[in-house]
């Protein structure tokens, strides 16, 4: 089940791009041999690599490609006839904004973490509207392209097939497999981002930069090299980031309802429920993933039940948390629900940034034992009392 709709996704492109493939190697020598001829399929093996391109970095994807457009028609009329994102008034912001955060990363080590996570957030913002906006927008697109003189109808012409034209019902199976394709690539790679705005340290920021621009630098030169092989390597990025589309997409959602909740100060005007709140599960309980974003409440018999949809739009379904003592956990950056045995404390829940200051409210709703320092006011609080022999009061 959980693997049938990637395999179908697999399946349609290998296809494609096996035929493609094939109708290429058959054709016979007289095919014309202009500098801008390809040969039948050759575009679809491109369009794949550039899909999933432009899905690791949405905004230096189809800016780069519509610079490289506009720069290749040569004709003011030709020019006037190119898509929205092969236009200056798009390509030249978005690539002065590329190198803005480039700029940013570049000296992102030297920067500290106070000025630095701002722009962090600006970029996961940009990332993610951009992703979207060409999900629906630039995709489409590229399969247009596959029906041009070289595409589906060369193809379907070399084998046999020239009494129809089967390109429009091609682009019309195509579009939605290459848009969900470019849509879980865009996840994994929207979850990097979001890593690097969770991440504490620079260092670790640099790392995972560095490791979503290698894997965007293999998908370009594979292609450059050989459209075939960078085809086939797009296509195992495809099911990569399929097997860890729940992870991204768990992750991504709880970094946006993060960004909401610190950019618009929402804990100023946010009052807890009196009955069920939205959560983020802490760590992996009952087969449940981390992560997992629900309402969080109390059944008949007093156990906190969290209610949550697979995907957010899937059927509801129910955890039970272990019965115990539970506190509020309240650290600089976060605030949880933690099931307390004795001296020690386990993190279960965690609340999302609208909940900071409303810590008392929280005990007296879900009848919690307390507010608990966790996190680095935990450390402070121990290191003041290593140093001072005296027990510390909780930091305000």
């Amino acid at each position: 089940m959980k693997l049938r709709f990637p395999l179908l996704v697999a399946a349609a492109l290998c296809l494609s791009l096996l035929t493609a493939f094939a109708v290429t190697k058959s054709q016979p020598a007289s095919e014309p041999t202009s500098s801008h001829y390809q040969p039948p399929g050759q575009q679809f093996a491109e369009s794949i690599s550039m899909a999933t391109g432009v899905a690791i970095s949405p905004l230096l994807g189809a800016s780069t490609v519509g610079c490289y457009q506009w720069v290749k028609a040569k004709t003011p009329e030709n020019r006037a006839k190119l898509p929205w994102f092969a236009q200056p008034v798009f390509f030249v912001p978005a690539l002065l904004l590329v190198a803005a955060c480039f700029v940013k990363d570049s000296a992102g080590t030297a920067l500290p973490t106070a000025l630095k996570k701002p722009l962090d957030i600006a970029e996961a913002v940009e990332h993610k509207i951009s992703g979207l906006v060409a999900t629906g927008a630039f995709v489409p697109y590229i399969s247009s392209m596959m029906g041009d003189l070289n595409g589906p109808s060369s193809m379907f012409s070399s084998m046999g097939m020239a009494a129809a034209d089967m390109s429009s019902l091609y682009n019309i199976l195509m579009t939605p497999v290459m848009m969900a394709a470019f849509f879980i690539v865009f996840l994994a790679s929207n979850a990097i981002n979001i890593l690097i705005l969770l991440s504490p340290f620079t260092t670790v920021d640099a790392a995972l930069k560095t490791f979503r621009t290698a894997i965007l630098g293999t998908v370009c030169a594979s292609a450059w090299l050989n459209p075939w092989v960078g085809a086939a390597w797009a296509i195992f990025i495809i099911l990569f980031s399929w097997l860890i589309a729940g992870w991204s997409f768990r992750l991504s959602h709880f970094g946006l309802v993060f960004i909401w909740d610190f950019c618009t100060f929402r804990s100023s005007r946010f009052t807890p429920d009196a009955k069920e709140n939205k959560v983020f599960l802490w760590r992996k309980i009952n087969k449940v993933p981390a992560r997992t974003y629900g309402t969080l409440k109390r059944d008949e018999k007093g156990n906190f039940v969290l209610t949550y949809r697979p995907w957010l739009v899937l059927p509801p379904r129910t955890l039970v948390f272990p019965e115990g003592q539970y506190a509020v956990g309240k650290a600089v950056f976060y605030q949880s629900l933690q099931r307390v045995e004795g001296e020690e404390s386990q993190n279960m829940v965690l609340l999302p940034p609208r909940y900071r200051g409303h810590e008392e409210e929280l005990v007296k709703i879900y009848n919690l034992i307390g507010v608990r320092e966790a996190g680095l006011r935990r450390a402070w609080k121990w290191i003041k009392e290593l140093f001072t022999g005296r027990a510390q009061p909780m930091p305000a």
